[in-house]
């Protein structure tokens, strides 16, 4: 019996990550001239961040729905 069972798949991740950020972190910068600004306080708040809050309201419905329906 295997001390340790999930050690190969661990390892396997941790070279599957090392491996896919090396491209990433080595992007050349752009020549089409120079990039304008972005205002400092500038927040990027997207779609994404109103689905994570319509997920998490859902979730804690569905968790009083499950609560109120055991009793």
């Amino acid at each position: 019996m295997k001390k340790y069972p999930y050690l190969p798949s661990l390892a396997g991740a941790l070279v599957v990550g090392l491996l896919a950020t090396g491209p990433a972190v080595a992007q050349q910068p752009s020549t089409g001239g120079p990039t304008p600004q972005a205002d400092p306080t500038a927040v990027p708040l997207d779609g994404g961040a109103s689905l994570l809050l319509a997920s998490g309201v859902a979730f804690g419905l569905k968790k009083l729905h499950n609560r109120r329906r055991a009793r």
